[in-house]
């Protein structure tokens, strides 16, 4: 089983979203409704806390963490950057896995605007194709042009993403991404080498939808 998750991890490495791929259902023929995965994320949050990032994993319990940190400039104004970046729907599309985002709950909670959600990425794999959830909590600052989303999905992989807007001078924005992964040990390179990836080609289609007028 582990052998397959490293499989289908490197084969997700170019998603928006989802870090570790791991098979939940392929091709079922009822999939889950948006109601089932409700409630999937529901049960997800109260047994797992993914919307609080954990302390650092204990040496010996066979968990690990790994961190990154990447940044992009975008040749636009950080008025019309922001919003466009930090809409989770404008990421559809930059990678054929991601098929479909959908969103439980939005409100507002500290100054902060949350959505929760589910990601649902179809991986091909060996001729199948493995369907992977992930179960999110973004939280939107607007005043201070930044958010933050924090993820779980099984074999129980945590994710904490920082993404920070800064507004540079000639109307450019850059944006910096400070990623967290939390996972078993022999699992957390491919969880960081990937997520990185992911991270990477997402910011890299969001800067060309931006800068063609796509977006």
């Amino acid at each position: 089983m582990k052998n397959l998750l490293r499989l289908l991890a490197v084969q997700a490495s170019a998603a928006a979203l989802v870090l570790v791929a791991v098979p939940v259902a392929a091709h079922a023929d009822t999939p889950p409704t948006d109601a089932q995965l409700a409630a999937a994320w529901k049960t997800a949050l109260d047994t797992y806390k993914f919307t609080v990032t954990p302390p650092p994993p204990a040496p010996g319990s066979g968990r690990s963490r790994a961190k990154g940190t990447i940044s992009i400039v975008i040749n636009a104004p950080i008025t019309h950057v922001f919003p466009v970046y930090s809409n989770f729907k404008n990421h559809l599309g930059l990678h054929s896995f991601l098929k479909r985002i959908v969103t439980h709950k939005t409100g507002v909670a500290g100054g902060k605007t949350y959505n929760n959600f589910t990601a649902i990425e179809d991986i091909p794999f060996e001729g199948a194709i493995v369907t992977n959830y992930t179960h999110a909590q973004q939280r939107i600052d607007v005043k201070g042009l930044r958010y933050e989303t924090d993820t779980w999905s099984l074999p129980s992989v945590f994710t904490h993403q920082k993404i920070v807007f800064k507004k540079l001078s000639g109307n450019k924005t850059q944006i910096t991404e400070q990623l967290i992964f939390d996972t078993d040990t022999s699992l957390i390179d491919v969880a960081l080498e990937s997520g990185v990836s992911s991270h990477k080609a997402t910011q890299a289609g969001l800067k060309a939808a931006i800068e063609s007028g796509a977006l």
